[in-house]
């Protein structure tokens, strides 16, 4: 119970939320990397977006609120790219978070690395979206075997996310889940009902370091420093405020990239719409 106590100390949100060439950086350390999907499906099945050789996504996220079922399925009707997109409904949280994205892992970002994330979003509607994630990129690996997973499983995959935050729906970077301040922007609403170009762009750092950049329809609306991986020592001290024990493990690594509605705590339903995804790694 204490950790979740630290949890909501170091961000209002971490109780929120952990086409086709699938290489490991872990095998290539001095390669790039490049995922891309467009959500293309031959005859509209999900399972299209996972073929037994992992070349495309690995797994659904989705937890659901109390008596209710959120979706997710190919479009055919809303896309930007192609001829299809992918299609989520978010069901507003209860006693359950809401959350429903799909998941790519095998990923190997470390310290130094520059990565580029980009994707195209419709969010339909004209209702508060204030908290909306939308991607995450998580370290699982880095937690503390020796804590255990009894203490709040949303926040045992420390990274960084898009959140739509300042009032109802600006697009900022938060770093709760590593101890850190969201870095807000409150200069470009987020368009609803239209296609969205969204591209995060971060050189990976334990320390202030780190570089954060954020366009919307190309415009730059984020170009701060800081840091965006988790950091032992802080994590370590943090928790010895609680009276835990805590390790970081090591090398830290983020190991997977979630994209849709990866928490939906707003008071309503989300219809959203993904397409045109890449992740590349330098």
């Amino acid at each position: 119970m204490r950790i979740i106590i630290f949890i909501a100390l170091i961000s209002i949100l971490t109780t929120v939320s952990c086409d086709n060439d699938d290489t490991e950086r872990g095998s290539l350390p001095n390669e790039n990397f490049i995922f891309t999907d467009g959500f293309e499906t031959q005859n509209g099945s999900l399972n299209e977006l996972f073929p037994s050789n992992g070349s495309r996504w690995s797994t659904i996220q989705q937890t659901d609120p109390t008596n209710a079922t959120n979706s997710i399925s190919i479009s055919d009707t809303n896309f930007i790219e192609g001829q299809n997109a992918l299609k989520i409904i978010a069901l507003e949280s209860d006693a359950e978070l809401s959350k429903i994205d799909i998941e790519k892992n095998g990923l190997t970002i470390v310290q130094g690395d520059q990565v580029i994330i980009s994707a195209k979003f419709y969010i339909s509607g004209n209702t508060s979206i204030e908290n909306l994630l939308l991607i995450d990129l998580e370290c699982c690996s880095c937690w503390d075997p020796t804590v255990g997973s009894n203490y709040g499983s949303e926040n045992q995959c420390p990274g960084v996310r898009l959140m739509m935050s300042g009032g109802n729906d600006f697009l900022s970077i938060e770093r709760g889940k590593i101890s850190q301040t969201t870095i807000l922007q409150t200069s470009t609403p987020f368009p609803r009902n239209q296609w969205v170009t969204v591209e995060w762009k971060m050189t990976m750092s334990q320390d202030i370091n780190g570089l954060n950049q954020l366009t919307i329809n190309g415009t730059e609306v984020i170009n701060e420093t800081g840091m965006n991986m988790p950091n032992s020592n802080i994590f370590r001290t943090v928790f010895q405020n609680q009276g835990i024990d805590f390790t970081l493990q090591e090398p830290v690594i983020y190991e997977r990239v979630q994209i849709g509605a990866t928490a939906n705590p707003t008071a309503s339903d989300v219809e959203l719409f993904v397409d045109d995804f890449s992740i590349e790694v330098q």
